[in-house]
């Protein structure tokens, strides 16, 4: 179950308690509502309202024990006016009556739906985790936490992507956001993280892994014809932690800057020192990708996101700038940072983000270390 699950079931089940009880205040209005007004006036609108409120939230039985309530309602009512035989009572009687029965057939309707629906969201949760499985909290004795936050509730799959992976040439990681909703952007989506878990292995640079993945993209795109052709393109941020060292190795291509936060509360932005194209967009340009690199001391984090977070906005249109809010905050480790930068977001934007939101935090054990250096490019 996730945070915002967890979060928001109390909600939830509060709204379920209001709503279970409103087919009983409907009947009970109802019945204030004849006795206490002229012959003229009928409360049956709120009888029949009763069932057709409880059939799409509740069980077939608590829909049927609504109906029954109704129309014995209305029978009652009229034996206690001496008015059951007279034609306006009985169209109440049936029309309520008619109503019940509708409602207990939407309720099977909503009933089938649901459970289709439910199937498809247990597909959808598969697959994802089968494309975007959660990385082990340790590898290559770093400490690692990644999130999937969805913009829509209950959706599952989307074009943001994770992955980490230990090799010969260190701890290497990439965080990536495909352009496009849908199948494709999932297609997408597996090609890169297909070419990264076996590029990450065999290439010796974090610039050859970067390549690779841009070959694969293209050879994705060339095996589509038509609507089916690949129109996107993936912004993507690569990351080389390398064994006993004590930096940080990245290629950027058109990727929201990496976040480097200190064991002493500093934060430094991992700017690339030149721009690059996306993923998949080589055909409009070609250049050598050039990696940068940063000290990585003992007790620093670093932070890898999508801009689901940097472009998640409140209700004046501001953008969440996590700069500003992660600046001068420590956190005992990467999974404690994951919670509180969701938190902050939901409360940024209410619980109304627009974009899904991908999180990697990468936190390197160790005491904690007051020096801190500037980004430097790698020499060739």
């Amino acid at each position: 179950m996730g945070q915002r699950e967890r979060d928001e079931r109390p909600r939830r089940n509060g709204g379920r308690r209001v709503v279970g009880a409103l087919p009983v205040l409907l009947i009970v209005t109802g019945v204030f509502f004849d006795l206490g007004t002229p012959e003229s006036f009928t409360a049956s609108p709120l009888f029949a309202a009763a069932p057709l409120v409880a059939a799409p939230f509740f069980s077939a039985l608590y829909t049927l024990l609504t109906g029954v309530a109704s129309v014995a309602t209305v029978a009652g009512l009229h034996a206690y006016n001496s008015r059951t035989s007279e034609i306006p009572a009985v169209t109440e009687l049936l029309t309520v009556f008619t109503v019940s029965v509708l409602a207990l057939f939407i309720n099977q309707v909503v009933r089938r739906s649901g459970e289709r629906l439910a199937s498809a969201r247990v597909i959808a949760e598969a697959a994802q985790r089968a494309v975007l499985p959660t990385p082990d909290e340790r590898i290559g004795g770093l400490l690692v936490a990644a999130r999937y936050e969805a913009a829509q509730r209950d959706a599952f799959i989307g074009g943001d992507l994770y992955a980490v992976q230990e090799t010969p040439h260190g701890v290497r990681l990439v965080v990536g956001d495909v352009r496009g909703k849908g199948l494709d952007a999932v297609e997408a989506v597996a090609v890169v993280l297909g070419a990264f878990r076996e590029a990450a292995e065999q290439e010796s640079s974090l610039e050859g892994v970067a390549q690779r993945l841009e070959r694969a993209l293209a050879r994705a795109g060339t095996g589509r014809s038509g609507f089916d052709a690949f129109e996107g393109f993936t912004t993507a941020v690569l990351a080389e932690i390398p064994h006993g060292s004590g930096l940080v190795r990245m290629v950027n291509r058109g990727h929201p800057p990496p976040l480097l936060l200190g064991a002493d509360g500093g934060l430094d932005v991992l700017e690339p020192p030149e721009r690059a194209l996306p993923l998949g967009m080589g055909d409009l340009d070609a250049w050598p990708d050039r990696a940068y690199e940063t000290p990585y001391l003992p007790g620093a984090t670093l932070l890898l996101y999508t801009d689901g977070l940097s472009e998640a906005r409140d209700k004046q249109g501001a953008f969440y700038d996590p700069r500003t809010r992660l600046s001068g905050r420590i956190f005992p480790g990467p999974e404690e940072l994951l919670d509180a930068v969701v938190e902050d977001v939901r409360r940024h934007t209410r619980g109304r983000s627009t974009d899904d939101m991908a999180l990697l935090a990468v936190g390197r054990p160790g005491e904690r270390q007051p020096e801190r250096r500037r980004t430097m490019p790698v020499v060739p």
